[in-house]
């Protein structure tokens, strides 16, 4: 639980950091990627619980968008959490990652992982894009088009850099994602 909170107020940091800005609300950064560190050495649960943790973070120490307390908790509470899906692959990612030989291989199970954590987040989002944000379409784009290419934009972007990113951390210092077993000095 300690990991996951200094995950998630990484994750925190490196979201108030300057991005690639590309509308008021749409930014390009490398925040998601603390939260994908985390989901490869605890897996799931605690890969959501950082997330979650980053969302509510979000909340205190943004400038959020606030329409109703749905479109609060799926925005920033689900969706966050939802990246730590990546962490379905944990124990292939860590494998394979950690194994000198297979690193290539590796990299294959960390693309797919930031993928699965990527686009669940963007999944949350383009619900809430269509729900709630709808109304800021342009006139005559129907809100799903909008949600669409609004949130893919930002999450496709974060996505590729997060991989990119994770990659060359990962490829350098693959000892962030090993944990040691408890009992183990």
């Amino acid at each position: 639980m300690v990991e996951a909170s200094y995950f998630a107020g990484f994750a925190l940091i490196l979201d108030l950091l300057p991005s690639i800005q590309l509308a008021p609300w749409i930014s390009i950064s490398f925040a998601m990627i603390p939260i994908f560190i985390i989901s490869f050495r605890w897996g799931t649960v605690v890969g959501m619980l950082s997330g979650f943790l980053w969302g509510v973070l979000q909340l205190i120490f943004d400038n959020p968008a606030m329409f109703t307390p749905l479109q609060v908790i799926i925005d920033y509470f689900i969706a966050f959490a939802f990246i730590g899906l990546a962490g379905l692959l944990h124990l292939k990612v860590r494998t394979e990652i950690l194994k000198e030989p297979k690193r290539a291989k590796g990299l294959l199970w960390l693309f797919l992982a930031v993928l699965i954590g990527s686009f669940a987040r963007f999944f949350w989002h383009f619900i809430a894009g269509i729900v709630f944000w709808g109304h800021f379409a342009p006139e005559g784009t129907p809100p799903v088009v909008y949600s669409f290419l609004f949130n893919g934009v930002a999450l496709l972007g974060s996505f590729l850099l997060c991989f990119t990113g994770l990659a060359l951390l990962l490829w350098n210092v693959p000892r962030l994602i090993s944990v040691k077993e408890r009992g183990s000095a």
